[in-house]
């Protein structure tokens, strides 16, 4: 009897570090999954800061495109306050296009070094969101896989670990967020 007694303790002090390893290492997981989110959410902050500069550089060469103007600055206004996936920071990039586009308008603009900068800085975090996707995009999947695999299968879900999200590109972003960006300042 007592050797019964000793395999069944034996077996459930076994099952229970199974079950704490499972679990730390989903927790680890899910916070590389969290960070990626972070990440992502830094970017868009870093995007967000620029715009106010741009916007007053564009102001003092393009005072006809007042238009244009508000509705960067009601984009940024917006996709500041959302969340993350949401549709403003796809209305955001959008306006930030037009406002781009108008240095083609205005060759005094296009000419300004300040406004060359911006538009540097701004290639540069459209990059580095880039690739805070593609990380949080494989922190995901490391996560979803960790988490889908046997034995953890059976206890992940009584542990609370819900299957994480992808992040999804907004419709103006498909096709163009992986690529380089184009910025030429020759007059050709």
């Amino acid at each position: 009897m007592t050797i019964t007694l000793i395999v069944i303790v034996v077996i459930l002090v076994m099952l229970g570090f199974l079950v704490v390893g499972i679990y730390n290492r989903l927790v680890g997981l899910r916070q590389n999954v969290n960070q990626g989110v972070a990440d992502i959410d830094a970017q868009l902050r870093q995007r967000h800061d620029l715009i106010p500069n741009l916007v007053e550089t564009v102001k003092g060469y393009a005072t006809h495109e007042q238009d244009t103007l508000e509705q960067v600055i009601s984009a940024r206004s917006k996709a500041a306050q959302g969340a993350i996936s949401s549709g403003d920071e796809a209305q955001l990039k959008i306006a930030l296009d037009k406002l781009l586009a108008l240095a083609e308008a205005y060759p005094d603009l296009k000419a300004n070094t300040n406004f060359q900068q911006l538009q540097v800085d701004l290639n540069k975090v459209e990059d580095k969101l880039a690739a805070a996707r593609r990380a949080l995009n494989a922190a995901v999947s490391r996560f979803n896989t960790a988490r889908e695999s046997f034995p953890a299968v059976l206890f992940a879900a009584s542990l609370g670990f819900q299957e994480a999200d992808f992040h999804r590109l907004d419709d103006s972003e498909l096709g163009v967020v992986d690529q380089v960006p184009e910025v030429s300042f020759n007059n050709a």
